[in-house]
């Protein structure tokens, strides 16, 4: 996966880039409007993860040429405008997603992983994992070809740490992706380990290896041991 980070926060770029590149994703980087143009024109990318405040220009006007070009490449908006113009303008521009700051670095692998498998697939949303199956456009997963039902947080918690395997998720992160602002009002993460166990449950019942586990004190991590 070839991902290009336009951003011009250098610590939070520096952060965003080691996180992706841990697991072998080949990032480049680009801090203002017109690098990340000479960059865009030369280059294909699986995903641009784009910011809207660049020092010498707008991030929209960036976007806009990505589409004038008719690049496939898929366009993540990060910003710190939290406002539903601006995400509506985005998505009608052609970005593919938008992701508010501030953000954990796993929310948005996950994200530019989704966009990532919608891009290579040509629509069809399939993930596989070992003897996981995963439709996204139909909400099915199957484990060695058996139909397991889920619930949608359930759903959604598989496809999420799927999107992160073999790295620690905070529980903090998975109550975030999963729950928004309402995590806000919880007093605690019972409800994160109850929705865990049951996916866990149901997975093994229908004959998958045991992928998750916790990690004490921090979170937890879908993988191979």
């Amino acid at each position: 996966m070839k991902v290009l980070i336009v951003e011009d926060e250098k610590a939070l770029l520096d952060s965003i880039l080691t996180y992706l590149t841990e697991d072998g994703t080949l990032c480049e980087t680009a801090a203002d409007f017109l690098s990340a143009s000479e960059k865009i024109a030369l280059y294909d990318y699986d995903c641009i993860i784009l910011d809207l405040g660049l020092p010498d220009g707008d991030g929209l006007s960036l976007l806009k040429e990505i589409k004038q070009h008719s690049k496939s490449d898929g366009v993540l908006i990060i910003s710190a405008k939290n406002s539903l113009d601006d995400r509506l303008l985005g998505l009608e521009i052609g970005a593919d997603d938008y992701l508010v700051k501030p953000f954990h670095l796993s929310e948005l692998k996950a994200r530019v992983v989704a966009i990532v498998r919608r891009k290579n697939f040509n629509g069809s949303k399939i993930i596989h994992f070992n003897e996981i199956k995963i439709d996204l456009s139909s909400f099915n997963v199957l484990v060695n070809e058996a139909q397991v039902v889920l619930t949608k947080k359930e759903f959604d918690l598989l496809v999420y740490f799927l999107a992160n395997k073999t790295k620690v998720v905070s529980k903090n992160a998975i109550a975030e992706h999963l729950w928004g602002d309402e995590m806000d009002i919880a007093d605690d993460f019972d409800f994160i380990y109850t929705h865990i166990k049951n996916l866990r449950k149901k997975l093994l019942e229908a004959g998958s290896k045991d992928y998750l586990k916790s990690v004490y004190g921090i979170g937890y991590k879908f993988g191979v041991i």
